[in-house]
């Protein structure tokens, strides 16, 4: 382990909600695409795909494990993950968890995973390498440590604060978004369930999955997380998973003066 400079588990920052990453599941640029925005040089427009942190006084909850986790946590200065909790199982949102390897070898203990059983599932199905008593030749950091911990819809307290999972439809899919005080995270979202809408009353912060204008079958357009908007009524909204069609300049000229482009690094606190 000498190899290894373990990072200061004191060092969080307090009651913060910081965006990782919030492209598509292409990202943008998007590979082979010389559009505008792809070739764009403001930065706003390069976006990774989805993933956020919520800082709490006591340590980082990660949000979704991205395949450009690691990238964005050290463009982020971010050391330490003590948590993670998942809107779902599809590649984009998952397929960066080996990249966790490090915080249960730094931490000295295992990581403890928040999800429902299907994405449960297909961790165990993709990374069962970390699990069980099936690997030799294993070394300190060479795998995993992790603990799964199986959530709904009913509150969850992690690290000291209370989050509100939220049931949300992408597609058919079932999936999760969270509400963490006065804010709440949306994405990949295409339907919200009768359930869920007095679950987003009274918000400060809304992050709302907007792909593009065009409709899509398992995201939000643009004018229809500004319905979601205009019915929610939150006193700020931010667009996120967001395509390469959406010029941050152009788009943000044209949205109401409360409803705003998300970006990789936007920082917003929790109240």
């Amino acid at each position: 382990m000498s190899e290894f400079k373990v990072p200061n588990d004191s060092e969080a920052f307090p009651n913060e909600f910081r965006i990782l990453g919030c492209g598509t599941s292409h990202g943008v640029p998007m590979i082979g695409c010389h559009c505008a925005v792809c070739e764009s040089t403001d930065p706003h427009n390069n976006r990774t795909r989805t993933g956020a942190i919520i800082h709490t006084p006591l340590g980082n909850i990660l949000i979704d494990t991205s395949p450009e986790m690691r990238i964005q946590l050290i463009r982020e200065k971010i050391d330490l993950i003590h948590a993670v909790l998942y809107t779902h199982s599809h590649a984009d949102h998952l397929y960066g968890l080996d990249d966790l390897r490090l915080f249960g070898h730094y931490l000295g203990k295992s990581v403890t995973l928040y999800c429902e059983e299907i994405v449960e599932t297909q961790i165990r199905k993709a990374f069962g390498y970390a699990f069980g008593d099936h690997n030799v030749n294993n070394h300190p950091g060479s795998v995993p440590m992790l603990d799964l911990a199986r959530i709904g819809t009913d509150p969850i307290d992690i690290l000291g604060i209370t989050i509100q999972p939220l049931r949300l439809l992408h597609g058919k899919l079932p999936v999760l978004g969270f509400r963490i005080s006065n804010l709440a995270f949306c994405t990949d979202v295409s339907e919200i369930p009768d359930e869920t809408w007095p679950l987003l009353e009274g918000l400060d912060v809304l992050f709302i999955d907007a792909l593009r204008d065009k409709p899509h079958p398992t995201h939000l357009s643009v004018q229809q997380a500004l319905d979601v908007i205009e019915r929610v009524k939150p006193r700020q909204a931010y667009l996120t998973h967001l395509s390469h069609s959406l010029d941050y300049e152009t788009t943000n000229a044209r949205l109401p003066p409360n409803v705003k482009l998300a970006y990789d690094g936007m920082r917003v606190p929790i109240v």
